[in-house]
This record gives structure tokens, C-alpha cells and sequence, in this order.
């Protein structure tokens, strides 16, 4: 395959309203690449245009303007579909089935045979920690259950494209760990994928590259680390900060630390300086970052 697993060009979503017979605009010229083997992170508030992406790509609803691709087919062709793995929001499975019967039909709709079905879903059920429920009905499955079955529907078939939406929703911390391996180990096998969710932390842990959507445009887009720069704060965990000191380089107690804010490693060394002078003892001296909540907050904001 050329080029990205995913991409979308001057994708641009107008909706008519039948009310006023105004217009809304979702998608307002986007652009978006995923190349195989990477974990993007797609962010914004609520109404920012990120269902409706999904949906493009999945051919539930069409583009006004612009062009969208998955493995390199446009996404009004149906074959674009066929190694693609989905994990809508707050999906439902029927109580009645089994873990076991859910994997199956997801795997016959996707054209496995019995034994690949047989293989893959013991294999995806250890993978996510409830082979142990393979022959229990979905309706004893706790919330954090239900999501790791519907991963494991997603990934039945070994997908090249996943489009997940909140993934790790109700799912608690050992298992929300369990979910960011196996999706790294999706990526490292080439799998291209795509992460909508409202949980900054884990998509600060998981994915390589985000983007910010605000209003249908795109406002930010890079890797974790290039959004979330090294400040000019510091850190500080020492005795003998007085508020002298703290005024001097406007700092500020914070959780039984303090954060000073600098202009150069000149000035810092000054500070650490008096601190000694002071007859105080440095424990923790270490550069801050912002955290993809900051930079999200700040953009949304804007």
C-alpha cells in the first residue's frame, strides 16, 4: 500500500437543518494522515467534529467537499472496509450471547473460518485478561468487561485500519494498561490507529501523534512530545525557600513543591545559589512539562 492507512484531504461536512434551513459546518477543511505502525490520538471538545471524521471514514455519512481514504481506497468503496476494525462509544452486545458466540459472529460477518475464529478469540481474550469468561453471558460482564469484549470484536479479524472511541472507557487501571499494550503491539505489527477519546492522560500515554480539533478545523496537530514542550519551570524540593526567594523568581508552593519560572540556566544556578546560601539542601531539582491536558485546555480555549 502507498502512502498513509488513513488519510483525509480538505475534508469539509456541512449539514442543512430542517428547522431554520440554515446550515451547520462539522468538518470545516481538514487534514489528516495516519501511516501504518502508528497510534493518533484525535482530540476536541464536544460538537468539534471528531464523530463525523469517523463516520466519513466509515461510510455512514458522506463528505461535502474533500477526499478520505483508508489503505489507500477511497472510502466510498466498500473494500476499504474489509480490514477495518471499529469500536463505537458505548457499544452494545446482546446479554444473551457469550463471549465466546460474539467473537464468532463477529468473525464470520469478517470472513474467518472456525478455526482461525477458535484461535484468535482465546488469543485476544488472554491478551485482554477474561479468557476466563469465554463461555459467560455478556449481561454478568461488568462495563470494563464489555469494552475489552468489543475490543476484541474490533481485532478479530487482524485489522490494518482500528478506529476506536473511547476505548479504555470504564475500563480500570491494570486493565486500561493491558489495552495500551496490546495497541502498541497492534501498531508494531502495522496497524494504523486511531483514537478518539476524552481521556487526555491516556492518550498522552498511548499515541505517537495527536490533533486538536476545534469547530471543525484542525488547530494543533504533532507528536505528544512537541505539544507538550519543556516550560521555563522548574521544579524545586529544598529548605530554605523563604518568599523573598519565591517573589524573586515568581515562584509559587504547589503540593509540597515549588515551582519557580526562569529565563536561563544562568538565572537558575543563581537561585540554587542563594538557596545554599540560605544554608538550605536541594532534593529535587527537575524541568516541567505541559501536559496534553494544558496544551488541549489552552486550544480549546483560544
Amino acid at each position: 500500500m502507498d502512502g498513509p492507512a488513513i488519510e483525509v484531504r480538505g475534508l469539509r461536512k456541512v449539514y442543512r437543518t430542517s428547522i431554520t434551513r440554515g446550515r451547520i459546518t462539522a468538518l470545516d477543511g481538514i487534514d489528516l494522515a495516519v501511516p501504518q505502525g502508528q497510534l493518533f490520538g484525535l482530540l476536541g471538545p464536544n460538537g468539534a467534529g471528531k464523530t463525523t471524521t469517523v463516520k466519513i471514514l466509515l461510510g455512514l455519512t458522506h463528505q461535502t467537499e474533500g477526499t478520505a481514504r483508508i489503505a489507500g481506497l477511497p472510502v466510498s468503496d466498500p473494500e476499504s472496509r474489509r480490514r477495518v476494525g471499529y469500536l463505537p462509544e458505548g457499544h452494545k452486545i446482546p446479554g444473551y450471547l457469550t463471549a465466546r458466540q460474539t467473537l464468532s459472529i463477529f468473525g464470520r460477518m469478517s470472513g474467518l473460518d472456525s478455526a482461525t475464529i477458535k484461535r484468535r478469540s482465546v488469543e485476544l481474550l488472554e491478551k485482554l485478561n477474561i479468557a476466563q469468561w469465554i463461555d459467560v453471558r455478556v449481561k454478568k460482564f461488568s462495563k470494563g468487561m464489555t469494552q475489552r469484549l468489543g475490543l476484541a470484536a474490533a481485532l478479530i479479524h487482524s485489522p490494518n485500519v482500528l478506529l476506536l472511541d473511547e476505548p479504555t472507557d470504564g475500563v480500570d487501571p491494570v486493565g486500561r494498561r493491558e489495552i495500551r499494550d496490546l495497541l502498541r503491539d497492534e501498531a508494531k505489527n502495522g496497524a494504523a490507529i486511531l483514537v478518539n477519546s476524552h481521556l487526555l492522560s491516556e492518550i498522552e500515554m498511548t499515541c505517537d501523534r495527536v490533533a486538536v480539533l476545534r469547530s471543525g478545523k484542525v488547530v494543533a496537530a504533532g507528536r505528544v512530545e512537541e505539544l507538550t514542550r519543556q516550560t521555563a519551570k522548574y521544579k524545586v524540593i529544598a529548605t530554605a525557600i523563604d518568599d523573598a526567594l519565591l517573589a524573586q523568581f515568581h515562584g509559587e508552593r504547589v503540593n509540597g513543591h515549588v515551582e519557580l519560572s526562569v529565563d536561563d540556566l544562568q538565572q537558575l544556578n543563581a537561585m540554587l545559589d542563594q538557596i545554599r546560601a540560605r544554608g538550605g539542601l536541594v532534593s529535587e531539582l527537575s524541568p516541567m512539562r505541559s501536559t496534553l491536558e494544558d496544551v488541549f485546555v489552552d486550544l480549546v480555549r483560544a
